[in-house]
């Protein structure tokens, strides 16, 4: 096939940093997580402007004195009341939960098994600083030199002009970023550790590495610091009381708010036309109103993410894949999962699979007299719809006539940073903290789960943003979407946990539900795998693998953007591209060796495969008026239902 664009969209957009300068790369099996910096070339320009400027001035000294004043009489409140928080959920909740000490300990082990190697990597760090201080020393005696580190492309937190203008700030962020290089490399180069182990130190380094960050303290961030002296502190002032109303609404966790709240459910988001028409302990099951005289014969069921709530796929009319699909003259069914609380702490995944996948299938065709539809599922949906696949399968039966997947794995193999989290002792430390909480785990453990994943865009730009500069978040509907968490049962997640993600019994054939082995190779109905090339829940490589799971024709493509925004692109947007491939050979690589891209959204291409799947064309169906009555409008209750 002929191809346009990068031959591989996976490959890192600049090639990461030495503590020296070196233009030779590393093996990629010795490549640290993701960095921090690029190549020491940059056309920025060098630092010039002097610090003695307007607007570095304090405005009011007695207004400012008297601000920091108020600030430290509220940062001492703050601090007792951290510490009595923490005080209290040490008697409740295991006190080193994601098991840091032990990845730490393994670090420690690891280095002193090799002394010179370490030796060698200080030594290198120090000609590295010798090398920035006689640049520093050119450029201050009115020189031009290039910085010896530069950040990365596509790194946010040092776009203040000052960062490059100000001598000193520009010696900050370049030995901060010479440090943090160095310090993810001398981890990578660790030798004589445990695969996995050595994967989780690098995970957390990178965690350590971005939360010391210059820009995320007062003193040596300089749009922090210009902006406390232009505002006479008032900036600190409201990042107080911001983050006091964070701690509160979590409970004494900090739930970052990362949009303003100015969304209401079924109003201004989530507003696709239609109606409830069935409800169970576990989901409220929406058909929504159709938009063309006639549609499809076959109905379209989409199963989202409990993790989160439906309307990820139905956030704006111009971007609501929900609307889209109706537009195409499909029935679109989705469900709704409940939030569960502790009344539901028992419900297993088993139940999810009988009381969501099943009973929706029936309520499909009780309302609409057709038995078999089309379904969709979307991240741990669509793992869910696959099980569900492979049990129906033992069966014979045959009411899902074909399948989509978005972002959702079945082979766990290579599920990306989210396994780091799996090990015996942090489920443990799950199990417990979740029987605190009444037998379920709570959304904000997820989501700061989640966060980690990105801590530079979804924990650090907030907290210099909301807390340090004292802003208010903007309205934005999928970060809105992000912090509307929902529970999850103890029962059915810790299955998943233990199962999915430490065992990968699905894909290894090892998995029972009711006694029922599962076995991936009996699904033989068309599937559609979308990926996304940026996705680090749902890693591509990993998604691929189902394609030599299934037993029947699969189409695979990739999609531009992440976990998210490679799902939720609009065609009208114009946005990304996709890659497709006829061939499915045994390794991701391969297909990508023979991929050709294609500019814009792929909805066109999921419609072009799903139409002639979906039947003959009937009058369109009106929710509550086929066999069951509508209970409500759309969106329902259970998606309103918020929780920490």
């Amino acid at each position: 096939m002929a191809k346009t664009g990068s031959k591989d969209p996976l490959a890192p957009k600049a090639s990461r940093p030495r503590a020296k300068a070196s233009s030779t790369p590393r093996p990629a099996k010795k490549a640290p997580p993701a960095t921090e910096s690029a190549p020491a070339k940059s056309t920025q320009p060098p630092p010039s402007a002097p610090l003695s400027t307007s607007a570095w001035q304090i405005r009011d000294p007695a207004e400012f004195a008297a601000n920091m004043v108020r600030v430290g009489t509220q940062a001492q409140k703050l601090i007792g009341a951290f510490v009595r928080h923490q005080r209290e959920r040490a008697l409740r909740e295991p006190v080193d939960p994601l098991n840091f000490t032990g990845a730490f300990f393994e670090l420690a082990r690891g280095l002193a098994a090799n002394p010179a190697a370490l030796a060698k990597a200080q030594g290198e760090l120090w000609h590295s600083y010798a090398e920035l201080w006689e640049r520093t020393a050119r450029t201050m005696l009115g020189e031009k030199s290039e910085p010896l580190v530069a950040p990365r492309p596509g790194d946010k937190r040092f776009r203040d002009p000052d960062w490059q203008q100000l001598q000193v700030f520009d010696f900050i962020k370049q030995s901060y970023l010479l440090t943090a290089n160095w310090l993810q490399e001398t981890v990578a180069n660790i030798e004589g550790l445990d695969a996995r182990e050595k994967r989780r130190i690098e995970f957390f380094t990178k965690q350590f590495a971005d939360a010391i960050a210059p820009s995320n303290f007062i003193l040596t961030n300089p749009e922090v610091l210009r902006t406390t002296l232009s505002s006479n502190g008032e900036n600190l002032i409201n990042g107080l009381k911001n983050l006091l109303d964070d701690l509160e609404r979590g409970g004494g966790d900090l739930a970052i708010r990362q949009s303003a709240d100015s969304f209401r459910i079924g109003e201004n988001i989530a507003t696709a036309p239609g109606k409830v028409i069935f409800r169970n302990d576990l989901i409220e099951l929406l058909q929504f109103s159709p938009t063309s005289p006639t549609v499809y014969r076959r109905p379209l069921l989409i199963f989202p993410p409990w993790i989160n709530k439906y309307y990820i796929l139905d956030l704006k009319p111009e971007n609501s894949f929900i609307r889209w699909m109706v537009q195409q003259g499909y029935t679109v069914f989705v469900v709704s999962w409940v939030n569960p609380d502790a009344g539901l702490a028992h419900k297993t995944f088993s139940d999810y699979m009988h009381e969501g996948v099943f009973a929706a299938l029936e309520a499909v065709h009780a309302a609409t007299g057709e038995r078999r539809v089309n379904a969709i599922g979307y991240c741990i949906g669509g793992t869910l719809l696959s099980a569900a696949l492979a049990y129906m399968a033992a069966s014979n039966d045959d009411r899902i006539a074909a399948a989509v997947f978005f972002a959702a794995q079945t082979d766990f193999s290579e599920a990306g940073d989210l396994s780091l989290f799996i090990d015996d002792t942090q489920l443990k430390a799950l199990e417990q903290s979740m029987t605190a909480a009444g037998g379920v785990l709570k959304g904000s453990k997820m989501a700061a789960t989640f966060n980690m994943l990105r801590a530079n865009d979804l924990i650090w730009s907030f907290v210099i943003s909301n807390y340090l500069l004292g802003k208010e978040p903007l309205p934005f509907d999928l970060l809105y979407w992000n912090a509307d968490t929902t529970r999850m049962p103890a029962a059915t997640h810790l299955f998943y946990l233990r199962r999915f993600y430490r065992d990968n019994a699905l894909a290894t054939g090892r998995l029972t539900l009711d006694n029922v082995r599962l076995d991936l190779s009996r699904i033989t109905i068309p599937v559609y795998l979308q990926s996304a090339r940026e996705d680090h829940i749902a890693p591509c490589r990993s998604i691929y693998k189902t394609t030599q799971l299934v037993g029947g024709p699969v189409r695979f493509i990739l999609a531009g953007s992440g976990h998210i925004a490679g799902v939720v692109n609009p065609p009208a947007a114009q946005k990304y591209q996709y890659w497709t491939n006829s061939a499915l050979p045994e390794r991701f690589d391969n297909w990508m060796e023979g991929a050709e891209e294609h500019k814009g959204s792929w909805w066109p291409d999921l419609v072009a495969w799903l139409g002639p799947l979906s039947g003959d064309h009937v009058p369109a169906r009106v929710p509550g008026d086929g066999g069951l009555r509508a209970l409500g409008d759309a969106p329902g209750t259970y998606v309103k239902v918020k929780a920490q």
